[in-house]
């Protein structure tokens, strides 16, 4: 299939890319190919807590932080004012994608207004995280990173910012007024032992001298991008279903995921998304804990479970955690174009499927004797929920790296077909394989 024109010179044109899952379902691979049209790419919410794995060529490369653009030459890359950024974190991410041979700090741009995660963010993180699980609460299920904590000071108007890093007196003024009340909250309420000024202090100021170049007024370069010609890609990182208003909550993560938040986030109006990319998993994934209405075993060899686990090699990026499989849910991807607005979807790891006798769906689910079909928003609710599938022939024949939809099994067309039905919204891309190359493209997100 020849790729369609794209948007030209007169005005440039933006897609938003978000997962429609609990996260994990292959952002940064759809990314990375997109980018073959983009000027630039903006993260817009999250933290390091995101993992986007890339293979090209063979070779992959794991980003947490800096946006997948970066593997694309001459692309520019922006961490927008809503993701939270530990200073340290960054500055090791980009010395190892330096080490890889890749130009880094010319084409990477930091929102000032960007929250920074400080070391007691971190500790207050995970000593809330074994507090849960001592008192029998049961754990949510962080990545112990000091995202959450972070984004509670950016919404109690306390956070230290990027800017303040070219001020030392401002910072340190700052910083002993919020590591005074972290270490409160160590001590008294967590058991923890408390942190000490200097060392944090002097940390920053030492990586405050890197991070200066790269600072900038994203929305303000983003949008003197789109007035030259040049076409955007904002990248969002975790699900919408473990978006903090619209996810599994409390089980979820600390920032919006869904497509509204990249105009927010990265400081642009919403009147520059064009066209909204939802990705999904031909199944389901989930990592941490929350409810999960088509969970399947994975432990057990020979089982469905345990075939999506292995094949799939489903193990979280940033956490090394198994994740846990189960059939797809179009119960709850209903939710996710509705929260979204998606345009069109791309469907990833088709591939994983291959062999298998049936496949079965979620349509819907019954809940308290009454049968509903969209995902409820009260987890209390969706633990409840019984899943009712849709059960279709497999195939035997492989899709692994095909790019052509004529190349595809008649099954898995039908499949796929059918997915469509479901949901409400077009299948534009299919994801065969880790590969960038790996993908069929019905509709392209950048087509005039």
């Amino acid at each position: 299939m020849q790729t369609p024109s794209v948007a030209g010179a007169a005005s440039g044109r933006n897609v938003v890319v978000v997962g429609t899952q609990w996260g994990d379902e292959g952002k940064g691979k759809v990314v990375d190919w997109l980018t073959d049209h983009a000027a630039g790419v903006a993260r817009f919410q999250g933290g390091h807590n995101a993992g986007h794995t890339l293979v090209i060529k063979g070779k992959k490369t794991a980003l947490q932080l800096i946006p997948s653009g970066i593997m694309r030459d001459g692309v520019a890359c922006y961490i927008g004012n809503g993701v939270v950024v530990d200073p340290l974190h960054l500055l090791s991410e980009i010395e190892r994608l330096e080490a890889a041979g890749l130009e880094v700090r010319s084409r990477l741009f930091v929102s000032e207004s960007c929250p920074l995660i400080l070391p007691f963010h971190v500790e207050v993180d995970r000593a809330r995280e074994a507090q849960r699980e001592s008192s029998g609460a049961g754990k949510i299920g962080t990545t112990g990173k000091g995202i959450g904590p972070a984004y509670e000071d950016k919404v109690a108007r306390r956070a230290l910012r990027v800017q303040d890093l070219k001020h030392p007196e401002r910072f340190a003024k700052k910083l002993r007024e919020l590591l005074a009340l972290h270490n409160y909250v160590l001590e008294g309420f967590l058991k923890a032992g408390p942190l000490e000024f200097q060392p944090i202090f002097d940390q920053a100021m030492k990586v405050a001298e890197q991070i200066k170049p790269m600072m900038a007024d994203c929305g303000v370069m983003i949008d003197a991008t789109n007035r030259r010609g040049g076409n955007m890609l904002f990248e969002g990182a975790q699900g919408t279903l473990l978006d903090i208003d619209h996810g599994t909550y409390p089980y979820v993560t600390s920032s919006n995921c869904v497509a509204g938040n990249a105009a927010a986030g990265s400081g642009v109006g919403p009147d520059k998304l064009h066209y909204i990319l939802g990705i999904t998993k031909a199944y389901t994934t989930r990592v941490g804990s929350g409810p999960f209405p088509t969970e399947l075993p994975i432990d057990e060899p020979g089982t469905i479970g345990h075939h999506l686990s292995t094949i799939g090699m489903e193990r979280g990026t940033v956490t090394g955690r198994a994740r846990r499989c189960g059939w797809l849910d179009a119960a709850a991807l209903k939710r996710a174009v509705l929260i979204n607005g998606v345009s069109g979807l791309c469907l990833t790891k088709l591939d994983v499927l291959d062999g298998l006798s049936e496949i079965k769906v979620a349509v819907g689910y019954e809940l308290h004797g009454e049968r509903i079909d969209i995902l409820p928003l009260d987890a209390d609710e969706i633990v409840e929920c019984k899943p009712i599938y849709e059960i279709y022939p497999g195939w035997t024949e492989t899709t692994a790296g095909l790019t052509q939809w004529d190349q595809l099994p008649l099954n898995a067309r039908r499949y796929l077909q059918r997915v469509q039905d479901l949901i409400g919204a077009p299948i534009d891309m299919v994801s065969t394989g880790p590969d960038r190359d790996h993908t069929i493209l019905l509709r392209h997100p950048y087509a005039i």
